[in-house]
């Protein structure tokens, strides 16, 4: 899937975009944008696409996004289905580094700043009680204004900068500068997989669609992405699993061939994997 590149609307009267939406189809795509994006989860739950990872997203998670680096979210079906019942509340701020001017991260005193801002360039993850102080921040930062809006912003990013509780999301491997050529092929193997996870895919078939060897494929893969195409394969139909799980609908076998396992052995260990719990244990921990 080809990363579509996505201004993000300024104002004069502000030196960063601040906004609370409550659809689940806002940039609801495989994007990248030359600023920094910090949101925030109040309500809404799915499937987040950051750089070369896929994984659950839910209420209360915070995430900070570095400029150029591909995700997007994926909301739960229920979202628009029914979306009187369930509700989507999520605080978003898109901020350029160097909204406080050139020379502003130049400062001394702003060294872990600056650096927590390169570091961002794989996504984090914010855990702990950082991120329980930014789920109080980032609210204030879209409904203040003036001098105290910066302030509320810098808070949130300083706490940021002098905490270790958060996670890397896309790997260190992962390779998002591509050339227009690399952009289509990427696009066309995001596509073909998401429209097909639930069925078979073989080498031939997708290395077809790139339009490349099953040799060159499989280099071309993992160099951009850091893992194999059957890791990514298996991550999709996983992300599958955690949501059907969630949902409690079907059993777990049912589960395992409807996100495309042909085998419950296979299924039950690429969960554990990738998840580090046994699909069991998952639906039991969401439920509690």
């Amino acid at each position: 899937m080809k990363p579509q590149f996505l201004k993000i609307s300024s104002h004069t009267l502000h030196s960063f975009n601040a906004r609370k939406d409550t659809v689940p189809d806002v940039n609801n795509k495989w994007h990248y944008h030359i600023v920094l994006e910090l949101i925030y989860f109040r309500k809404g739950s799915g499937t987040q696409y950051v750089g070369n990872t896929i994984e659950r997203f839910k209420e209360g998670d915070v995430v900070l996004i570095g400029k150029n680096l591909p995700h997007y979210w994926q909301f739960d079906s229920k979202y628009f289905e029914n979306s009187r019942k369930n509700k989507v509340e999520v605080f978003v701020v898109h901020f350029d580094e160097n909204f406080c001017g050139n020379d502003f991260l130049k400062l001394p005193e702003n060294q872990e700043l600056k650096k927590m801002l390169i570091l961002s360039s794989r996504g984090l993850q914010i855990k702990g009680k950082t991120r329980e102080k930014l789920t109080q921040l980032l609210p204030e930062v879209i409904n203040t204004t003036g001098t105290v809006k910066i302030i509320k912003l810098l808070e949130a990013l300083s706490y940021i900068s002098t905490s270790a509780e958060y996670n890397f999301l896309a790997s260190s491997h992962f390779n998002y500068q591509f050339n227009e050529d690399e952009k289509r092929r990427i696009q066309e193997i995001y596509n073909y997989t998401l429209s097909r996870y639930t069925e078979k895919i073989t080498l031939e078939e997708i290395s077809a669609i790139a339009n490349l060897s099953p040799n060159s494929f499989c280099k071309f893969f993992k160099f951009k992405t850091g893992k194999t195409y059957t890791q990514f394969v298996n991550e999709i139909r996983i992300g599958d699993a955690c949501q059907k799980l969630i949902e409690n609908q079907m059993s777990v076998k049912e589960i395992c061939f409807a996100c495309g396992f042909n085998n419950f052995t296979s299924f039950h260990e690429c969960f554990k994997n990738i998840t580090g719990k046994s699909p069991l244990k998952y639906q039991q921990l969401y439920k509690k």
